[in-house]
Formats: C-alpha cells, sequence, structure tokens
C-alpha cells in the first residue's frame, strides 16, 4: 500500500536542498527577463534588478540564511571569474577599431573611473559610513570578480563591495540611457564606452541589446578598466592609505 507524503515535508525537504537556490536564481532571472521583453527592452524594466528583489523576498519569506542560499548559487559565482576572463575576445577584437580614438577611450576611462571613486567615497563620508564601507567604495567601479579581488588586497570586505558594485551596476543600465540623451550624446562607441566604465556588466547586457556596436565598446572599455584598475588601484591606494582613513 502507498503511503502519501504529506506536501509540507516535501517541501522541507527541496528548501533545504543547496540546489534550491540555484533553482531560485535562475527561475527569477528568467522572470525577470521575460518581463523585460514583454517591455519592449525598456531600460527600466531591468532584468537583474528583478531577480535581485524577487530572489531577496523569496529567501528572506522562507528564512533561508544567506549561507545556505550561496551554497547553492555558488555555480553561477564561480562562472564570473570565467566571464570576466572572457572579456579578453570583445578587448581583441575592440582594438581594430581603436584607430583614431586611443586617446578618448583612454580620457574616458581615466576620467569615469576616478570621478566614480572620488564621487562615491567622498558622499559616504559626508553621511558618516564606517570605515569598512569607505573602504569598500574604493573598489565598487569595476565589475564585481575584479572589484572583490581588489577589496580582498586592500583587506575591506568583498561582500560589501559585491554588492555596491551590482547596485552601481543596475542603476547605471537603468539610468544611462536617460542621462546619455539629456547631455545629447548620440555615437554608439561613446554611448558604449560610458556604459562600460560606469555600469560593468550589466551595461554591456544593455549595451548589446541596443546596439552591436555599443555593446562591444562597452565590453572593451569594462575590460581594460577591469585591467587596470585591479593592477593600479591597490599600489595606488597603499601608498596613500595612511592619509585616507581606512
Amino acid at each position: 500500500m502507498n503511503k502519501r507524503i504529506p506536501i509540507s515535508e516535501i517541501w522541507v525537504y527541496l528548501s533545504g536542498d543547496p540546489l534550491f537556490a540555484l533553482i531560485i536564481t535562475l527561475a527569477t532571472y528568467q522572470l525577470g527577463y521575460l518581463l523585460y521583453v514583454r517591455a519592449k527592452r525598456h531600460p527600466l524594466v531591468n532584468p537583474v534588478a528583478i531577480a535581485v528583489i524577487l530572489t531577496c523576498l523569496i529567501i528572506d519569506a522562507l528564512d533561508m540564511p544567506y549561507e545556505k542560499y550561496f551554497e547553492g548559487a555558488q555555480f553561477v559565482h564561480f562562472l564570473l571569474g570565467t566571464a570576466t576572463v572572457a572579456l579578453a575576445v570583445p578587448i581583441y577584437y575592440g582594438f581594430k577599431r581603436m584607430q583614431g580614438k586611443i586617446f578618448h577611450i583612454w580620457v574616458a576611462l581615466t576620467a569615469g573611473s576616478t570621478v566614480s571613486i572620488i564621487s562615491a567615497v567622498a558622499i559616504s563620508k559626508l553621511m558618516g559610513a564606517s570605515d569598512n564601507i569607505v573602504g569598500s567604495m574604493y573598489a565598487k567601479s569595476v565589475t564585481t570578480p575584479i572589484a572583490m579581488g581588489i577589496a580582498e588586497r586592500l583587506s575591506v570586505s568583498p561582500t560589501l563591495t559585491a554588492v555596491f558594485t551590482v547596485i552601481t551596476g543596475m542603476l547605471g543600465a537603468i539610468l544611462a540611457p536617460y542621462i546619455l540623451n539629456a547631455v545629447k550624446v548620440h555615437q554608439w562607441w561613446i554611448r558604449g564606452t560610458a556604459i562600460g566604465v560606469g555600469a560593468h556588466g550589466l551595461g554591456i547586457t544593455r549595451a548589446f541589446s541596443v546596439n552591436e556596436e555599443a555593446g562591444i565598446y562597452a565590453s572593451m572599455a569594462m575590460g581594460l578598466n577591469g585591467v587596470i584598475s585591479a593592477i593600479g588601484l591597490p599600489i595606488v591606494l597603499t601608498y596613500l592609505r595612511p592619509h585616507l582613513g581606512f
């Protein structure tokens, strides 16, 4: 005689399985992407932002500890590193398009990264943020895997840095089209470069969904910014750290 298992016991088993966290992550992103497509790729309907909000609500409703969630979702975290290495491809092909634009792109990378760091650190200090938060702001201007690596070298919280980096990317991907339209920047290579520096991987996704040239320049800009920041930022901050107060 078959014994029926109560649905509540099945739910307890599933919610305790680490793979359940991976299912939540993929399902919420898929839902966010479907809404993004149905909204005709409107920048305000950002699939990553939707996935982040839904995932937070679900794991909070399930009272799932972050450690257990990360245990299941760490496969996606692992892919961040491989995706970052894959940026070598658009950087390689992008160099062929840089003839006559190297100076402009270099200025954009330098100015964009510097202003992003200085403004974030200054605002956090004015708001009375702790030293750990202020220190995390220095590395949040590059893509998440590189930012977390820089944070570890600076002995600040990689988790906080990752949070600030993702928030920066989401806001950049959502607001960049409006800001660039407001300042009347219409050339796709300029728009792509700006989005790549300011909005990281999420901005690249948005750029590619609108225009291929913008996506290529966004990929190249983010990759170059990441490489330069990973090498130069820890060196510069090591010398300046006694004067920075973190």
